[in-house]
């Protein structure tokens, strides 16, 4: 099910309290950590290669991280899963997070194929995950709570990826 933008602000908004800046209130290590394994293992099989993973990122609202390989993408460009402590929140990105200004533009420059997001997208909604395109996440953040002194610009990704 691909959610409209205005449906994922609103859940951006929902999910976004003041007084819980790098967690939700109800946050649960272990539960996400098994959620992440399976994302891992189902990366692994629909792509055929290992992939490696970051998981319980310190001070941050990012929980972690799954590369899937250049060698296992029709491109060669290694893609990157990104996973928040909020919400199932997730996000996919050619190579890193902020090197392009979204699958769109990376797409474009020929660093992304289609099949390889959608593959990356259908196990994330299958598993459960909200996804969320970096270019809406790369958007000014508006809501209430306030983001440390280091955010030069806040957005989206800062308050559900970013460090605190």
């Amino acid at each position: 099910m691909t959610e409209s933008e205005a449906d994922l602000l609103a859940l951006l908004r929902k999910l976004d309290d003041p007084e819980w800046l790098e967690w939700p209130q109800h946050y649960d290590c272990g539960e996400t950590s098994v959620h992440l394994g399976a994302l891992v293992a189902r990366l692994e099989d629909d792509f055929a290669a290992p992939c490696t993973a970051e998981q319980d990122t310190q001070d941050s609202s990012e929980y972690g991280r799954v590369v899937v390989p250049g060698d296992a993408t029709v491109c060669g460009t290694r893609i990157a899963v990104c996973v928040s402590k909020f919400g199932s929140l997730a996000l996919v990105c050619a190579d890193n997070p902020g090197a392009f200004l979204g699958t769109e533009e990376a797409q474009a420059e020929g660093e992304l194929d289609s099949a390889d997001l959608a593959k990356a997208n259908r196990a994330l909604v299958e598993l459960g995950y909200v996804v969320v395109a970096e270019e809406l996440l790369e958007s000014d953040y508006d809501g209430p709570s306030r983001l440390p002194s280091h955010v030069q610009r806040p957005t989206w990704w800062a308050r559900f990826f970013g460090f605190f």
